[in-house]
Parts: structure tokens; sequence; C-alpha cells
């Protein structure tokens, strides 16, 4: 974890900072994850997240638990993704306009399969989880936070963990329901040193604990044709919509340290305490619906994603610290609804291609946040993948899959006033492009 921020303990900061410098780990993170910034595997890259409400896959169990059940069979995906992104703020008085072009990297594990052996009733119950881990699996705990005098991207980033696991069951004739939970950490660090001036500790103590924080998501899935005309074909055949709801979610991060700094401070000590939030997820509400008709498939959905949430939690973290801020200069977010549309086609038994587009208007309401500077810019998604089916193989009983997926996302131009600690002002234009491929292989059993 990195946490910065602005003291004015002039006397005791290389005593604070000599004592805290166990607890840093440098990374870079911001209000996004893999699961809304890009998408988690193959398919939800390439349609831009337009059909990842129907998605067969793994997947399923962020987007919508419920359509566990479109696959008797059960499921082991392994999978990776790669995002290069150039985040840009140009400003006449910066020497480059590049702001951030860390690249994301994940390495993904899911599985899916049937409970149902383990009762008596012998009722379809499918339980499923996935997994991304960044820096294709090297980093699993890092975490920012800080003030900025220069620019910093709102949503782009590294969240490390990403971790969900749910279960779903058919209920009635084509409706099932899902619920599944994601997994993130609450951290909290308790430090306790002596120190010199010089910055020379001794009788340290650190105790550090993580505790995961379960948040719910629901879904439903109806295939009309099956709900409303369950013994005849009718004009309802192939259509299929689902609900989802998603309750926001945040890492968070705590730290409380007592330090002694001798013929300076004394016992008791200074205390200092540090609270802030990381990878927020808004509330989201989804819409989607799609018609599957022989080897196609069409589809979208909408979402809406209450970010106005986000203001409140920044009112209790000691890092962005809102509380201090005139009411008139407080960061403000407005809350979006997101429109997706995707297809996919079955080239032969074998190949299947896809695509989708989305646009996403940005959260951020205002355009010049002091010490924050964060910036954020509407976006256009557009998305191209591929699938390959292989039906016989010599060892496995069923076919072997393998997906690609390519994502484009061009974030729109848009101004900002940059504040810097002293109180100067600078205008700078933000805007950016993002290249995103991903890949998987998923074995059916």
């Amino acid at each position: 974890m990195v946490l910065t921020s602005r003291f004015s303990l002039r006397a005791t900061t290389l005593a604070v900072a000599a004592a805290s410098a166990g607890l840093s780990l440098n990374a870079s993170a911001s209000m996004g994850n893999l699961g809304t910034t890009y998408g988690v595997m193959p398919v939800d890259v390439a349609t831009a997240q337009s059909l990842s409400m129907f998605n067969e896959q793994v997947s399923a169990t962020y987007y919508n638990p419920s359509y566990l059940t479109s696959d008797e069979r059960g499921e082991l995906t392994g999978g990776i993704l790669h995002a290069e992104q150039e985040l840009r703020s140009s400003r006449s008085d910066a020497d480059g306009d590049i702001v951030s072009d860390s690249p994301s990297q994940h390495v993904l594990i899911g599985m899916k399969t049937n409970l149902a052996s383990l009762t008596r009733f012998k009722h379809p119950i499918y339980l499923g989880f996935i997994a991304g881990v960044e820096k294709y699996g090297k980093e699993m705990l890092a975490f920012s936070s800080e003030t900025s005098e220069t620019g910093q991207y709102l949503q782009y980033g590294k969240e490390p963990l990403f971790l969900n696991i749910g279960g779903a069951t058919p209920l009635w004739r084509g409706i099932s329901g899902g619920f599944s939970v994601r997994v993130t950490l609450e951290a909290a660090a308790q430090l306790d040193a002596v120190s010199t001036l010089g910055g020379e500790t001794s009788r340290e103590r650190l105790a550090v604990n993580a505790e995961p924080s379960l948040k719910s998501i629901l879904g439903t899935t109806v295939k009309w044709g099956d709900t409303l005309c369950p013994e005849s074909d009718c004009f309802l055949d192939g259509w299929e919509s689902a609900v989802t709801y998603r309750t926001k979610s945040s890492a968070s991060t705590a730290v409380d340290s007592n330090i002694i700094v001798t013929q300076t401070i004394p016992d008791p000590g200074l205390s200092l305490a540090v609270a802030t939030i990381d990878s927020f997820q808004p509330e989201t509400i989804t819409f989607g619906t799609q018609y599957k008709g022989d080897g196609w498939r069409v589809g979208g959905s909408i979402e809406q994603q209450n970010w106005s949430e986000l203001e409140d939690e920044f009112s209790g973290d000691t890092i962005k610290d809102q509380e201090d801020v005139s009411a008139s200069n407080r960061i403000g977010f407005d809350d979006i609804l997101v429109p997706r549309i995707g297809g996919e086609y079955q080239l032969n038994r074998n190949f299947a291609v896809r695509g989708g587009l989305a646009y996403e208007e940005s959260p951020l309401k205002t355009t010049r946040n002091p010490e924050l500077n964060y910036l954020d810019t509407d976006k256009i998604v557009a998305g191209l993948g591929i699938s390959a089916t292989y039906e016989r193989t010599r060892l496995l009983a069923y076919p072997v899959r393998l997906d690609l997926g390519y994502q484009y996302q061009q974030l729109q131009d848009r101004d900002f006033t940059i504040v810097d600690f002293d109180g100067n002002e600078q205008q700078a234009t933000a805007d950016g492009d993002i290249h995103v491929i991903s890949g998987s292989i998923t074995l059916k059993f």
C-alpha cells in the first residue's frame, strides 16, 4: 500500500516516514476494476460487455450469476488479459502530455460445476468462481491512494485481486436465479515505534490485518419462449432477458500509528491515523436482452451506475480529505447510464466471431478538483473477437474452446483546471487511447 498525503509536522516527518517505510509497496491503482473497465473474459472484452449478461462462461458469476445455468456441463477456464494504456493531459507548462502508460496485466482462472449430485433432489445447483491477479499472478495486494498536483486518472490503474464466487439454479419454466459475492479486502495496520529526529527507529511494533468484505450480486434470467409457451413454438422463442443488481464495493485501508520522538515528543507520542479507499465500484443496476437465431445472436444492455455515492465515501477519506474543502470546491459525481450493443455469428461448427460497441459517459462532474486533480472523460468502446472449438481431442471427453478478444477505448477530449499545492492554476486537456487483448482456454467436464 502507498499512502501519500501532506502534513505540516516538520519536526516529525522523517521519523514517521522512516517508521512507516515497511508498509509501502509501489503500485498504481484507481476507482476502477477489471470487470467494469475492460471485461473479464475474451467474450466480454470483444463485445464491449454488451453480451456479458448472456455469457455461458464463468464470468457470469460477476455479470449475471443466474446465467450459470445455461450449460449443464462443468467448466474450467484459464485466461490472460493485457491492457496497454496511454492516458494524456496536455498542458502548456509540462514537458510531456503522458500521465500514465503502465499496462494492466491479469491472469485469470475460473471454474463452474453442478452440485446436484450432493443432494437427494437432483435439482441442478451450479457453483462458480473466478479470480484474477495483477502482473500475471505476481501482485495480489498492492494498494495506492494519493493526492496529486499534476493530474491523475479516476478509473484506470491496477486492482490486483479480482475475486467472485456464486451460485445459480433454475426456478421455473425458463426462469433462473443466481447470487454471488464480490470479495474485497479491508486492511488495517497498527504501527508503534520510538524514533530519533534523524529517523532511526527502535522498539518497533507492526500489526497488519486484512478482512474480506463481501458485496452482493443478484441476477435473474428469463427465456421467454420456455416461460410463456413451453409446449409449442411461438414468436418469443429465442428471446432472453436478464436483470442484475450489484451493490457498491471498494477496497479500504486504515493505518493507526503512534510515534515517540526522543527529546521532542514524549510518551504517549504522536498519533497519526489514515483511512482511505480505492477501487470503488458503484451500485449498478443492469437490464439486458438478446435474440438467438440459427447460428447467430444480437443483444445489448443498459447499465445505471450510481457514482454519486462516491462523494460520501470521499468525505471520510483522510487522504482525499474532502471534509476540509469548501463546498464549492468539493469533487462531484453524476449517476450515469451506459448503453451497450453487440452480436455474434457462428461461421461454422468450429469458429465464431463477435463484436460490440459501448458509449460511457464520465461520472466525474467537476472539472476543477484541488489536491486530487482527478481526470476522466467520456469514452467510446469497440471490440472484436473470435472463438475456435476443437471437438475431437485425443484425451478429453468434451470439446476444447479457445477465445481471443480485442478492445479499443478512445477517451474523448475534455478540459480540466489543474491546481497545484500552492494554489496555482493551469488549463489541461485530457484524452487517451487504450488497447486491450485477452485470451482464454476452456475445458468442459
